[in-house]
């Protein structure tokens, strides 16, 4: 008996006994199953700003688990371990993860590392949890949710950095996915009045000046404020390329700036981070780590997007 997965853009049908794109939805018996369910080969209490994050609780620590899959391939993909590979890791129920986060006082749990969409029915037991308890959630995703995933779990999520990877060209041979999905997903959470944060890793040579501009333009027509622009260095299948140099990453950052988002930051760098008021353009923080006081400018008042 054949059954189709909702869980993300591809909507795979799968045959009885068979896995789905991402590996870890199966067909057994006509039921879906996640084959790694509340199996976790990474954990840690991260800074909130590793998400990355900056305007979402910063200073505090998120407690980050992530589990095996993905519905992507991406041949430069930094966790490949873990989002390629099937590494099973600790077995850890949802009350136990809201205990531990209780207990050591996490302000949040981030669903992370790999890519959660793969297995979001653990998410969304976790995240009603949560809510009850006072924690915020953090998913860090790819952003190829399909239209059930997006209802699903927006309602449950607090806060979200998704990945904007490239262009159409970019996602079809370099992620072997597609982009439409990703730009519905921007353009539905910040419709929705959620926390969102955007990724784009820049490889040099690859990510070209116009690429940034064209979705630059994109990222300020769905209403994001916050765009982090961050190095590649060479992992997975993209080992003979060189890491992006700082040089080549701010230029993209001054061309970021003309899009109108207001606040850019550089990610796996040396470069300053700074946050400017988008209204009076003073400095009013010198780089992630540290709160704004009341989430407004000190100098004219103006209100900074962010949860302070």
């Amino acid at each position: 008996m054949k059954i189709s997965c909702d869980f993300c853009f591809r909507h795979c049908v799968i045959q009885d006994g068979e896995l789905g794109w991402c590996r870890e939805r199966k067909n057994v018996s006509g039921k879906l199953t996640s084959v790694n369910y509340a199996h976790f080969p990474a954990i840690a209490a991260d800074p909130v700003e590793k998400k990355p994050l900056y305007h979402f609780l910063p200073g505090t620590l998120t407690l980050s688990i992530g589990a095996a899959g993905c519905n992507l391939s991406c041949d430069f993909c930094q966790n490949w371990e873990l989002s390629q590979e099937k590494p099973r890791g600790e077995h850890i129920e949802s009350d136990e993860l809201i205990s531990f986060a209780l207990q050591n006082k996490y302000p949040s749990i981030s669903f992370t590392y790999s890519e959660p969409l793969v297995w979001q029915d653990y998410i969304a037991e976790t995240a009603l949890k949560a809510k009850k308890h006072g924690i915020k959630t953090i998913m860090v995703s790819n952003g190829s949710f399909s239209s059930e995933a997006l209802e699903r779990l927006v309602p449950l999520i607090d806060a979200y950095n998704i990945d904007l990877k490239g262009d159409s060209e970019f996602y079809q041979s370099v992620c072997h996915g597609k982009i439409d999905p990703v730009l519905n997903t921007i353009s539905y959470i910040s419709g929705k009045e959620k926390h969102i944060e955007i990724t784009t890793m820049i490889i040099e040579g690859v990510h070209s000046p116009s690429m940034i501009e064209k979705l630059g333009t994109s990222l300020r027509m769905a209403g994001i404020s916050v765009w982090h622009l961050t190095r590649f260095f060479p992992h997975y299948k993209m080992l003979d390329r060189k890491p992006t140099s700082e040089l080549f990453l701010s230029e993209i950052i001054k061309i970021a700036k003309n899009s109108g988002i207001p606040y850019i930051y550089p990610g796996n760098s040396s470069l300053s981070s700074p946050t400017i008021c988008p209204r009076c353009k003073q400095i009013i923080r010198k780089g992630p780590g540290t709160t704004i006081k009341d989430g407004k400018c000190p100098h004219c008042g103006e209100s900074i997007y962010g949860l302070w």
